[in-house]
């Protein structure tokens, strides 16, 4: 059996997870990572995308804007601006969150809004919603 870790997600609204995994697949606004158990300590920023806790009871994904991860040997405890699970990601909860995304975009430089925009579609795309 694959060594586990803790995984919890929170968002302002509500606490979303609070799970064992055995991996975390993270949207990392540098690039994405996958934590384990015996992972080096890090800490990392999210940018829009799918965030999932794949464990022995099958894989928990969750749409994210954006937030913290922070990844130690034995957990991940993500702090997320706005987390939906996927199964409850449909076009109006999209819409929502593409408001939040582009009056967090128009703070930016245009590049950089564009991306934001840009990832939140494309984890939409990677759902099918």
């Amino acid at each position: 059996m694959a060594a586990t870790l803790q995984f919890d997600l929170v968002s302002p609204e509500r606490k979303l997870a609070s799970v064992s995994a055995t991996e975390v697949q993270i949207p990392g606004t540098d690039g994405d990572l996958t934590a384990m158990a015996g992972h080096a300590a890090t800490i990392t920023t999210l940018r829009p995308g799918v965030l999932k806790a794949i464990g022995a009871d099958g894989t928990k994904s969750f749409v994210v804007t954006g937030g913290f991860a922070e990844i130690t040997a034995a957990g991940v405890s993500v702090l997320a601006e706005r987390a939906v699970p996927v199964e409850e990601a449909n076009a109006a909860v999209f819409e929502t969150l593409l408001a939040d995304v582009k009056a967090t975009a128009a703070g930016l430089d245009k590049d950089a809004g564009d991306k934001l925009v840009g990832d939140l579609m494309a984890a939409k795309a990677a759902i099918g919603a």
